[in-house]
């Protein structure tokens, strides 16, 4: 997992690569962009939906911080696509932050104002996925760097170990 500092912002952003036996990527993606699903697996999912407002789609995202911490919630819009890069069959997912009165911010949870990620994924050759993504955001506040690296080090391979289950489990529960 490459973490990027940025000396300008000080603010990280993180390079993922990983894979996930067993999970083809069109599962994969459908998990990804399944909200409902997520609140069932995501176990940092405090609050998650999706509305449409002035013919776009929003997302409200909380998520659960550890105690001293406040949560954090995020208001994006995403878009994932089906490319064919050569022949070879890669979904891509897109989110960014949008402000506007559409999700007010709540009292005690910490907005993070600046959201970016991309995510890739294609076909491992065999039964599974490669997965690439890109991610930034400004989670605000103080955030020391013991929690900077239990995510790093730990949260984002749970994160991928989750996922690969919720693709096992997913065909049971829809």
């Amino acid at each position: 997992l490459p973490i990027l500092f940025s000396q300008q912002s000080g603010l990280y952003d993180y390079k993922i690569f990983g894979g996930l036996a067993d999970c083809p990527p069109e599962l994969c993606a459908k998990v990804y962009m399944d909200l409902g699903f997520r609140k069932q697996w995501d176990q940092y999912v405090q609050e998650l939906y999706e509305k449409t407002y002035g013919g776009e789609k929003i997302i409200y995202w909380e998520v659960k911080y550890p105690f001293p911490f406040s949560n954090r919630d995020y208001v994006y819009v995403r878009e994932c696509r089906v490319m064919d890069v050569d022949g070879r069959k890669i979904w891509v997912v897109l989110a960014r932050s949008v402000s506007g009165p559409q999700c007010p911010e709540k009292p005690g949870i910490v907005r993070v104002e600046s959201y970016k990620q991309s995510l890739a994924i294609e076909s491992d050759g065999k039964t599974g996925s490669k997965v690439y993504m890109y991610y930034s955001d400004n989670p605000g506040g103080m955030i020391p760097s013991w929690l900077v690296n239990w995510a790093a080090k730990s949260g984002v391979p749970a994160f991928l170990k989750d996922m690969q289950a919720a693709c096992r489990n997913y065909s049971r529960s829809t």
